[in-house]
C-alpha cells in the first residue's frame, strides 16, 4: 500500500502542476528536490509572480524510520518504526477575488520490532479560503466535494464537512479561517471498510481537486480589483498564517520533529499584513464574508 499510495501521489503532482502551469500562463514550477537524513526525502514544486498564481506550492513527500519523540509520545511507545507520504498543496492567487486553496492527502504506517505494520491509515481533504464572497463558487466547491465522497458512502461529506469546519477554527479570533470543504484523519481498516476500500475513496478525493478549484479560478481571475481589494485580502491573509502557526497540527509537526523548514512554512502566503483591531465596515462584501466565517453554513 505504501508504495501504491506513493506512486499516487507522484502521479497527481504531475497531473496538478501541469494544470496550474496551464491556467497560470506565464509561471512555471520551480522544483528542488531534497533528502530527510534520518531516511527519505521528497520533491517540493513552487510556483511564483505569475499572472494567477502570487505564490503556490505543490509538495510530495516519503519519511521513514526511527518514530520521532513527538510522535511515540502521540502514541505510548518507547520506540519503533514508521512510513509517512503525503501530497500538500496551497495557492495563494493574485487577485483578491480568486480563494487561496490548501490540499493534502496523506498516508502513515508503524511498525514493532520484527517489522509488522501495528497500525496504518489514510488522511487529507480540500478547503477553500475566499477573500470575497461568491456562494456560487462555495456551491461549487462543496459539490464537488460531496459526488465524489458520495460514490463512497452517503454520510462521509456532511461527516468531514462537519470536521473541517470544526478544525481550521482560528478559536483565538471566533471566526473560520475559511468556507471549508473535507477533512478526515486516521482512516483505518475496519468491520465496514478495507484499507483498500480506504485507498479508493482517498484518491478519488485528490482526483476530484482540480474540478473543485480550477471553475472558480477561471471565473474570477479576470475581474478588476483595487488597492483596497489587494488590502483586504492582505489582512485576511494574515488569519491565514495565524491559522498555520497557531493551531494547524502538520506545521506544528513539522517544527518539532526538524521537519524541513522551506517546505513546512511554503504554505504561508508573500505579503500580509496586519492592522490593529481592524473592522470591515458594515454593510460591506468584507463584512458579509466574516459573518459566513463566524458561522459556518451548509452550502449545499
Amino acid at each position: 500500500m505504501k508504495d501504491k499510495f506513493f506512486t499516487y501521489i507522484q502521479e497527481l503532482q504531475n497531473t496538478i502542476t501541469a494544470k496550474l502551469e496551464e491556467l497560470d500562463g506565464k509561471a512555471t514550477f520551480k522544483e528542488d528536490v531534497w533528502e530527510r537524513k534520518e531516511g527519505g526525502g521528497g520533491k517540493t514544486r513552487v510556483i511564483e509572480n505569475g499572472a494567477v498564481f502570487e505564490k503556490g506550492g505543490v509538495n510530495i513527500s516519503k519519511v521513514f524510520g526511527e518514530l520521532p519523540e513527538a510522535l511515540r509520545k502521540q502514541f505510548g511507545v518507547k520506540e519503533g518504526n514508521f512510513f509517512a507520504c503525503g501530497l500538500s498543496l496551497v495557492l495563494h492567487p493574485v487577485n483578491p477575488f480568486v480563494p487561496t486553496v490548501h490540499a493534502n492527502w496523506r498516508y502513515f504506517e508503524m511498525y514493532d520490532d520484527k517489522a509488522n505494520i501495528v497500525t496504518q491509515w489514510f488522511g487529507g481533504g480540500q478547503d477553500l479560503t475566499p477573500y470575497y464572497l461568491f456562494e456560487q463558487d462555495a456551491k461549487h466547491f462543496h459539490t464537488v466535494c460531496k459526488n465524489a465522497c458520495d460514490k463512497h458512502h452517503a454520510d462521509f461529506y456532511p461527516k468531514f464537512k462537519k470536521t473541517c469546519d470544526s478544525y481550521f477554527w482560528n478559536s483565538h479570533r471566533n471566526e473560520a479561517r475559511g468556507i471549508g470543504g473535507l477533512f478526515f484523519d486516521y482512516l483505518k481498516q475496519d468491520d465496514q471498510f478495507s484499507i483498500e476500500q480506504r485507498y479508493q475513496f482517498v484518491t478519488e478525493i485528490g482526483n476530484s481537486f482540480l474540478e473543485s478549484y480550477v471553475p472558480i479560478v477561471k471565473e474570477r481571475k479576470d475581474i478588476t480589483f483595487q488597492k483596497e481589494h489587494k488590502n483586504w485580502q492582505e489582512v485576511r491573509r494574515g488569519r491565514y498564517v495565524e491559522f498555520n502557526l497557531v493551531h494547524d497540527r502538520g506545521t506544528l509537526f513539522g517544527l518539532k520533529t526538524n521537519g524541513r523548514i522551506e517546505s513546512i512554512l511554503m504554505s504561508l502566503p508573500p505579503t500580509v499584513q496586519w492592522k490593529y483591531n481592524h473592522q470591515p465596515p458594515e454593510g460591506s462584501e468584507e463584512a458579509k464574508l466574516v459573518a459566513v466565517l463566524e458561522n459556518p453554513k451548509e452550502w449545499i
